[in-house]
């Protein structure tokens, strides 16, 4: 019996010492690269164009020189901070008149918001060589949907 009571507590002992060099150390919190991948972003109901939609812009690459950062840029588009605004609402597409680029509270049928979500009518997908995340999808169309303000 005392054998078998000291070969219990050797094992639970060795089990301990193993347990203590692996990384389930409760008291050491686990190494997280990334604990908010969203960045801290999150949907709006009523994103602002300068903080929501024009950073999007801007994190995404699209008032890169080659794209639409330019007077005029790709599709006489200027997405640069000053010029996007006046580029997008109410204003026809260069690729076909029949399109409206953004038509205030109306995504669904705004070409900015049907470029960004599938395939649209007209041109490719954008952003060129990727997709926006959920997050960004929707607060383009909310911003859409809600009037399109100039804030």
């Amino acid at each position: 019996m005392k054998h078998s009571f000291v070969r219990i507590l050797s094992t639970l002992a060795l089990v301990g010492a193993i347990g203590a060099c692996g990384d389930d150390d409760p008291m050491t919190p686990d190494p997280d690269p990334d604990p908010n991948p969203s960045g801290g972003r999150t949907v709006k109901a009523n994103p602002a164009f300068t903080a929501d939609v024009q950073e999007i812009f801007d994190r995404r690459g699209c008032t890169a020189s080659q794209c639409h950062g330019t007077d005029p840029g790709q599709a006489g588009l200027n997405l640069s901070a000053g010029s996007s605004y006046a580029d997008l609402v109410n204003v026809a597409s260069s690729q076909d008149p029949n399109f409206i680029r953004v038509v205030p509270d109306s995504a669904s049928v705004s070409l900015l918001y049907l470029k960004v979500l599938a395939n649209p009518p007209i041109g490719g997908r954008m952003p060129v060589g990727g997709t926006l995340d959920t997050i960004d999808t929707n607060n383009i169309r909310n911003w859409i949907d809600t009037g399109a303000p100039n804030n």
